[in-house]
């Protein structure tokens, strides 16, 4: 069991931004999980199907934990929808939903400690939502590894590496060449492309 014993660097890689093989891309409409991030971990993920065919990369992706940009098109009756109504020519109305942009952490891999036999893509948006958001278009731009995936001797331990990826996503995201110049929900606005994540 792999146990958090030495202090962690709160920001990864140089502030010149992402280096290749980042960004990677992934997209898909959120699916619901195992059901525990929220009730067992009080960290709720949003689930992204995990399929090969559609993401190529992710077959050969190492197992473990990253950190980057998620975009939601969250519906018009989201409480965190930013959805606008647009009048057109024949009087009637038309909703338009835009992708919000959000930091993010996520987890690829079997979750050892809860010894799942397939492999999941957890995403850890790191947003307070006033209702979730199944069925939702998400894309996600992953900018950087942060740590492989582990087991642990207990769910406090677990918890806590959590609560440490989410500071490193933070932090390592907060620098302006890592920072989408479309700017992000609650934030500003950066020198890093992001036009894929509102396209």
């Amino acid at each position: 069991m792999a146990e958090t014993t030495t202090p962690r660097p709160r920001i990864l890689y140089p502030d010149s931004g992402p280096e290749p093989p980042f960004p990677l891309r992934m997209e898909g409409a959120v699916i619901s999980g195992f059901g525990r991030g929220s009730k067992e971990l009080g960290i709720p993920t949003a689930n992204l199907p995990v399929d090969a065919a559609a993401t190529p990369w992710i077959a050969e992706a190492r197992s473990g934990v990253y950190f980057g940009w998620a975009s939601l098109a969250l519906p018009a009756t989201h409480p965190d929808s930013s959805s606008s109504s647009i009048a057109n020519n024949n009087n009637t109305t038309t909703t338009t939903t835009p992708f919000q942009i959000y930091p993010m952490v996520m987890s690829i891999g079997y979750n050892p400690f809860y010894k799942n036999s397939v492999r999941s893509a957890e995403v850890h948006v790191l947003h307070s939502f006033g209702a979730d958001f199944y069925d939702a278009p998400m894309r996600l731009l992953i900018l950087g590894f942060v740590r492989d995936e582990k087991d642990y001797s207990g769910l406090d331990a677990l918890v806590e590496d959590i609560r440490i990826d989410c500071d490193v996503a933070r932090q390592s995201l907060a620098r302006e060449a890592w920072t989408p110049v479309e700017g992000v929900v609650g934030g500003g606005k950066g020198t890093f492309d992001g036009s894929w994540l509102v396209r």
